[in-house]
């Protein structure tokens, strides 16, 4: 089955988020003063890192034709599991951070039974699994706020290497790996051909359910990764601090050109679309804009992304032509 050209990152709409990421850095000091200074760039990067690795799992979902709303129930449950049992205690860490991003690949194991086995839609199925891991994360913290992040983990989520945040780097090298993996390897040509044409795929023999349910569950364990990494820089995170990140990782997803009705895809166009979402909301805090407009901004992308997949353009566009064309000719 060709699928090379399905997932060129060169392909236009990968490529539109980079010279738009690089404007929007250059108007920002116009826009908002100090909106690009060091300790706000830092700031930035990090939470952009942060928001990269979430919206990775959120791509890969989408690329199969499906929609996670889990997102906010994994990171937040991640984010209780490396900070209350541990309770600042660093021996504690590893085997708690692993508890955490095993706890997400478990949840996106029971998305992808639901919707591969037993039918359920991905609106229903993860819809369902986040108010179950909500409902853990309120139960286990008795609705009150977490503990402290260990040091270890704190020190690496705000630390620097040659200038640059640990956070950036680690987000890079999830990118870099789910991205070659996706290119060279076998799992990811079947991944593409399944999430370009499922239909054609099974009939090509490839496994499509396993595939999938994979997807989900991989999806999980990045999310729970990016709630111990959010965990680790806020120090003592708020109560279901996930919440902020269900909208933001689709909006990315469309930033960087991956069509929601599946198919082809990026995560490093996904990671550029996080750093711009990142500063352009940077930027509307120093413009003294309200939250809510930052929630406007991410419901306008995605409703333009949606537009300019769904809408057809180009039949829109020659039927205006044949108009004008008629017209004059009556004319």
């Amino acid at each position: 089955m060709p699928i090379v050209g399905v997932w060129k990152l060169r392909q236009p709409e990968f490529l539109f988020i980079v010279p738009a990421t690089a404007l929007l850095f250059l108007v920002s000091p116009f826009l908002a003063p100090g909106s690009v200074s060091p300790s706000t760039a830092l700031s930035v990067f990090s939470f952009a890192s942060i928001l990269a690795v979430a919206a990775i799992g959120q791509t890969l979902v989408i690329q199969q034709g499906g929609l996670d709303l889990t997102v906010p129930g994994v990171i937040s449950l991640a984010a209780v599991l490396v900070t209350k049992y541990p309770d600042g205690d660093n021996a504690q860490l590893l085997a708690w951070a692993a508890t955490a991003v095993g706890a997400g690949f478990l949840s996106g194991l029971v998305n992808g039974v639901a919707i591969t086995r037993f039918r359920v839609t991905p609106l229903v199925a993860t819809l369902a699994v986040n108010a179950l891991l909500n409902g853990v994360v309120l139960y286990i913290t008795k609705g009150t706020s977490t503990h402290q992040a260990p040091s270890w983990l704190s020190d690496f989520a705000v630390g620097r290497l040659a200038g640059i945040p640990n956070l950036a780097i680690a987000a890079l090298i999830a990118v870099v790996v789910v991205e070659v993996g996706v290119r060279t390897t076998k799992f990811g040509r079947r991944f593409v051909a399944i999430g370009a044409n499922a239909s054609a795929a099974r009939a090509a023999g490839h496994r499509v359910a396993t595939y999938q349910v994979v997807t989900y569950a991989l999806a999980g364990a990045l999310y729970a990764t990016s709630g111990v990494l959010l965990a680790g820089y806020l120090g003592i995170p708020s109560l279901l601090i996930g919440n902020t990140y269900l909208l933001p990782t689709i909006a990315v997803v469309v930033l960087g050109g991956t069509s929601l009705l599946g198919g082809a895809g990026s995560v490093a166009a996904t990671a550029v679309g996080a750093v711009f979402l990142s500063q352009l909301q940077q930027v509307t805090i120093g413009m003294g804009a309200r939250t809510s407009v930052q929630f406007i901004i991410q419901a306008a992308i995605i409703a333009l992304g949606m537009a300019l997949r769904l809408v057809p353009w180009r039949r829109i566009l020659a039927d205006l032509q044949n108009w004008r064309l008629a017209r004059g000719a009556s004319a």
